[in-house]
């Protein structure tokens, strides 16, 4: 495809990356530095201009484009990047932006503003919080197939039951299937012998119900579910919408808020979430509230210097789990090498969902694990897929080295894959993939 990218900042550069060695891109920045240093750095046209004008999509060659993202962090900015670039092309169109009160109008009318697909930062980054809240030791969780599987990573620590099992010993669940081991950087397809050692990251695909009870064997000691006591601290628009989504699922969390009107407005619209006006970084509140208590600790305040205050703060005081907002992707592993469970990358996760547009084949959903190194794609399986009507062990012989079948979902029910299982025509298969094979696998299955 030929694809345009108004926005070189960290969300667009990181589009850019993913999609340099597959497609044609295009990448427009006002500022000419960027986009130089996007020129010797990918395989990419740097355009130096304004993407909002008309001249300067033209410049970038928006009449024969398939795609433009708008990526910028100006919300109002991507969204006339997108009208402007409808009234010149017939381009799909991706606008990211932050407020969801924009993405609210453009859900209720089609193809509002002239986007095809409006993506919202904020929204995104708290549902990926949202997920990992009531999974025990839980570094990320996906769902596919209509919520009716997921796949999820946990981290095993040293005192974890299943440390030192071999995955046959770990495996006491119908509908669960391990599929990879990611230690040291490197990722390793989970066998029957595969051992699992401490400071793993075992990755897993099942039903919801059998994904917690795995978590509960990762983590034996610790709350699940709406059990567990969840502390948000900072009212930001990421902070507001993790209460709101927590609350739905039935969570009562406890929100601590510096700003006296903000904090007001938030207990207002959050009647299930205990609203406290407090400085977060202030010891004796959080002894006097007992945050050390929680068992979740999600800091969403406007810097990450400060979220990484309020989560070592937290692990000092015995939270069991701290899950920070960190708007600096650079930033991410080094914050949780210094203390941070979970780190949160809003714009790794809107870069992630604008990616998955991008993708060859027919997989209907995607999500990356550990950003680029492995692949998890639900592919419905139609009659020149390379599965149709035949059973697992035959067609592993098919399949290229580092692909696990994770999942079947047949009429809306749960398959656990088995080698004499047949997959059948309409099946929706989800499968983990080494990144280098992802493509290869989409498109055959």
């Amino acid at each position: 495809m030929r694809v345009v990218i108004v926005g070189a900042g960290q969300v667009g550069s990181s589009i850019a990356a993913d999609l340099a060695d597959v497609h044609e891109v295009i990448v427009v920045d006002c500022d000419e530095e960027r986009t130089e240093d996007l020129n010797y750095s990918l395989d990419v046209l740097g355009v130096t201009g304004d993407g909002t004008s008309v001249s300067t999509l033209e410049e970038a060659g928006v009449e024969e484009a398939d795609m433009v993202i708008a990526s910028t962090d100006d919300d109002e900015t991507n969204i006339v990047v997108c009208s402007t670039a409808k009234v010149v092309s017939d381009a799909f169109t991706i606008a990211r932006v932050k407020n969801t009160e924009y993405l609210r109008t453009w859900e209720r009318s089609e193809r509002a503003f002239g986007v095809d697909f409006m993506v919202c930062t904020n929204l995104l980054a708290a549902e990926s919080i949202v997920r990992m809240i009531g999974l025990p030791a839980a570094r990320d969780v996906d769902p596919f197939a209509d919520g009716k599987v997921q796949m999820a990573e946990f981290e095993v620590d040293e005192d974890s039951p299943v440390a030192d099992q071999t995955v046959a010993e770990a495996d006491r669940f119908d509908a669960l299937t391990f599929v990879a081991i990611l230690r040291n950087g490197s990722i390793e397809i989970a066998h029957g012998e595969t051992r699992i050692e401490a400071g793993d990251r075992v990755v897993v695909i099942g039903s919801p119900g059998s994904v917690r009870q795995f978590a509960g064997s990762v983590a034996p000691h610790e709350s699940q579910g709406t059990a567990e006591e969840v502390v948000i601290v900072g009212g930001s628009e990421i902070g507001y919408h993790t209460a709101r989504l927590l609350e739905s699922r039935g969570f009562k969390p406890r929100l601590v808020e510096r700003d006296g009107d903000r904090a007001r407005d938030l207990a207002e619209r959050l009647p299930q979430t205990v609203v406290m006006e407090s400085d977060a970084t202030d010891i004796e509140f959080l002894e006097r509230e007992h945050v050390g208590d929680a068992d979740v600790v999600v800091s969403a305040l406007d810097s990450d210097e400060k979220n990484l205050l309020v989560s070592l703060l937290g692990r000092r005081m015995g939270v069991e789990r701290t899950i920070a907002i960190i708007d600096t992707n650079d930033y991410v592993e080094l914050f949780e090498t210094v203390g941070v469970d979970v780190g949160v990358s809003p714009r790794s996760v809107v870069a992630e969902e604008i990616s998955r547009f991008t993708r060859e084949g027919d997989a209907e959903n995607v999500a990356l694990i550990e950003s680029d190194k492995a692949e998890v794609l639900e592919i419905e399986i139609d009659v020149e897929s390379i599965l149709a009507n035949r059973p697992i062990h035959e067609s592993v012989a098919d399949l290229p080295d580092g692909v696990v079948i994770g999942a079947i979902t047949r009429d809306e029910t749960f398959i656990t894959p088995r080698g004499d299982t047949v997959v059948e025509i309409g099946d929706h298969v989800v499968v983990f993939a080494d990144i280098d094979v992802g493509d290869e696998i989409a498109t055959r299955l």
